[in-house]
């Protein structure tokens, strides 16, 4: 056989074959595979520099999830027909692929280690995601690189009251939860969820049962791995020597107490310039070849100094209760033309949220390997460098912006009214104005206030909130609504969105190897707590439900829905029927294939009038029915009076008016509008009008005939009778 290193390994998962394939391709990188989930197919790879990155302080990962179009069958949208920039659902793949695996290589490593993963082949109902998030894991673990796995991930989703994993597309659809789990061999190392208010019991329970099929594939990856597995290298540790950091810590533990010991950002930086200064000062002579080790110890020595008083003293650098929550605040209206906004401040965490609603045709088109074309409600999230009193230029979102972006999105999701009861394309921008942990829950408050304040009916108002953790062997602890400094030195970020209902939306972010399920419970508990405090005691007496107006500049959108046979007539020939309606009515007209068809104006009377003449287009007008038209042409024996373009019927000159008309031109003129009464359709279609029926039905004139007792109306100087009105020339 030409590849003689060949090998084939296959399980089930959730009913479907998995199977890896090693071996054959990419055997040049550290690790590789071949992952088939279904049809699904995704190649794996994993790869580490020879040598360290010199001048950097972290670990150099880089993961990559690269969606190809041909694993769909389709060519790239864009001009160069191929692929370019990553998708966003390609950037919170990534992402998700990233969390569960970065925190088992080793912190002290400097070697840039990346992983690639190239979606080759997609089964919808076999998820690539999933699927790449396995094969990476057989990719490192096959490797010569440093990583104490394996992980497993799987998806669990909850259809008619069961959990289900890796649910198909069509169980995807009707899933009270979308949860992606990823595992060790005996912990939670990463939860991502999206769920329709779902209660703490049930989230929890379909983390579990996830966990449980997770370890399963953990024992078939270890299998892989006994038997073609490279043997793990020895790398240079970056980290500093016992006795440098001992001296350091000795020298400069009370002064970093008392910088650390505030609850204000500015002040703790101000109070440790002079610090480092100082350590720097004593110890650059004595350390000559390791100066950069320096900052790496009073890194470490802050970090010792956070956790030991979490630990062991129950005490917060801000001197908050474990489970209190920093002061908060919320209003709405900041932005005089905005459609709607809504600003959230949570300690020196402040989020201001902006509403902008759309016409339909404003929705995001999506160019992606699954089956959704469009996106209606959008929601952006900006992290300028002033948020966290730094000077950097902007280079548009990075993947820190994306995901958190994403993950209000996912919260306010399943609050969001449907297209039918709200007819309009949402999209959301969170611009951070300052951070000092967890902005992304603040834009999720932010985010409901500014969709209330907007006027959007919103199902029920959403709060988010994270939890920390710091642990030692089996301690743990874990507190509410961290704060910067404590995400920074702690071992979790566990951040979690709901209504008071249930969970909307979950992201967890570790730097320890997983989570015991006590921890789980523990968190999903305080979050509940903390986010019914936040809604009662502090968004809901700001804005108590969503506005039953919307913004004097928001447009004003109307729907209906036609015959789809008629979607020609509403469009007309070259598009000149609806282009003259939206002129005409100072408007903007959405048409979709099903005969949905949506009206947007500023002004609500354009809007309705715009309606009007669409219905009238696509629907036969009614016999005795009254319409305003413009007179299109006039005649001798009467005028022809257009109802709405297309639309056009003749008024017999003895239809006219309640007196009796010898020349057209007496009445009308082209141009004029005017009302009229439909008397009757010929089988021609042919419309027959009267301005006459229609005067006497809705000004309630008399004709002139009908006239007994009142007195004969002089004639002007033309023998024409003026309605009452003497010529006085």
């Amino acid at each position: 056989m030409f590849f003689k290193d060949f090998k084939t390994f296959e399980t089930t998962l959730a009913g479907r074959p998995l199977v890896v394939e090693v071996g054959k391709m990419a055997q040049l990188a550290g690790g590789s595979c071949l992952i088939r989930y279904g049809e699904t197919e995704v190649l794996c790879t994993a790869t580490m520099a020879d040598k360290p990155r010199e001048g950097v302080d972290f670990f150099p990962l880089s993961v990559d999830y690269e969606e190809k179009l041909y694993s769909v069958g389709r060519i790239p949208g864009s001009f160069q027909r191929r692929e370019g920039k990553a998708s966003e659902k390609a950037t919170l793949a990534s992402r998700v692929i990233d969390r569960p695996i970065r925190p088992l290589f080793p912190k002290d490593m400097r070697n840039d280690v990346g992983v690639v993963a190239t979606v080759m082949s997609v089964d919808q109902d076999c998820s690539p995601e999933i699927t790449a998030m396995i094969g990476v894991s057989v990719a490192l673990s096959i490797s010569e690189i440093p990583w104490d796995g394996p992980i497993s991930g799987v998806s669990v989703g909850l259809v008619d009251g069961k959990f289900v994993i890796n649910p198909t597309e069509a169980q995807r659809e009707v899933s009270q939860m979308a949860v992606t789990v990823a595992s060790t061999s005996d912990l939670v190392a990463m939860i991502e969820a999206g769920a329709n208010e779902v209660s703490n019991d049930d989230m929890y329970d379909g983390i579990m049962y996830a966990h449980k099929v997770n370890q399963e594939i953990v024992e078939f990856i270890k299998g892989i791995q006994a038997e073609v597995g490279k043997e793990k290298i020895d790398f240079p540790s970056n980290d500093p020597a016992p006795e440098m950091f001992e001296a350091i810590k000795e020298f400069a533990i009370d002064d970093v107490k008392f910088a650390l010991d505030t609850d204000d950002k500015r002040i703790r930086d101000e109070r440790l310039k002079p610090i480092y200064d100082a350590v720097h000062e004593k110890f650059d002579e004595v350390y000559p070849e390791e100066i950069a080790k320096i900052d790496d110890c009073m890194y470490k020595l802050q970090k010792f100094i956070v956790r030991r008083w979490l630990l062991d003293e129950g005490k917060r650098v801000d001197g908050r209760a474990i489970d209190e929550i920093r002061p908060l605040n919320a209003e709405v209206d900041l932005i005089s033309r905005a459609h709607g906004s809504g600003m959230f401040t949570r300690g020196q965490t402040q989020v201001l949220t902006v509403t902008t609603l759309g016409p339909m045709s404003d929705v995001q088109l999506l160019d992606g390997l699954d089956n959704e074309t469009e996106k209606r409600y959008i929601h952006h999230y900006n992290f300028p460098s002033y948020s966290v009193g730094e000077t950097k230029p902007s280079r548009g979102p990075g993947r820190r912006e994306i995901g958190h972006g994403a993950l209000a999105e996912r919260a306010l999701l399943p609050v969001i009214p449907s297209v039918q009861e709200f007819p309009y394309c949402i999209r959301l921008v969170s611009e951070v104005l300052s951070s000092n942990g967890s902005t992304s829950q603040g834009s999720v408050c932010g985010s409901t206030l500014s969709l209330m304040a907007a006027g959007v009916p919103i199902k029920a108002p959403v709060a988010g909130i994270s939890c920390g953790l710091v642990t030692e062997g089996d301690r743990f602890m874990t507190m509410v609504d961290i704060q910067g400094v404590e995400d920074f030195f702690g071992d979790m970020d566990f951040k979690v969105a709901g209504t008071k209902k249930g969970i909307t939306a979950i992201q967890m972010d570790l730097k320890v190897h997983g989570l015991t399920p006590a921890i789980i419970r523990e968190a999903l508990d305080k979050t509940y707590k903390a986010r019914c405090y936040i809604l009662d005691e502090i968004m809901l007496p700001v804005i108590a439900e969503p506005r039953k107006e919307l913004s004097k500049y928001a447009p004003k959108m109307l729907t209906t829905k036609i015959d789809p046979s008629k979607i020609g007539d509403v469009i007309g020939k070259q598009g000149k029927v609806i282009q003259k309606i939206c002129e005409e009515c100072d408007c903007k007209v959405d048409v979709e294939e099903d005969g949905n068809i949506f009206v947007s104006a500023i002004d609500l009377e354009n809007a309705q009038r715009a309606l009007f003449m669409i219905e009238t287009i696509a629907n036969d007008p009614e016999t005795g029915a009254i319409y305003k038209g413009v007179v299109t042409r006039l005649m001798s024996f009467g005028a022809f009076v257009e109802i709405a373009p297309g639309k056009e019927g003749m008024v017999h000159i003895s239809h006219l008016d309640v007196k009796r008309t010898e020349k057209v031109e007496d009445v009308v003129n082209v141009g004029d509008e005017v009302i009229v009464k439909v008397l009757g359709i010929d089988e021609q279609g042919r419309l027959n009008l009267s301005r006459r029926e229609a005067l006497i039905e809705v000004e309630g004139l008399v004709p002139e005939n009908e006239l007994s007792d009142a007195p004969r109306r002089p004639r002007n100087n033309n023998g024409r009778r003026d309605g009452g009105r003497r010529n006085n020339k």
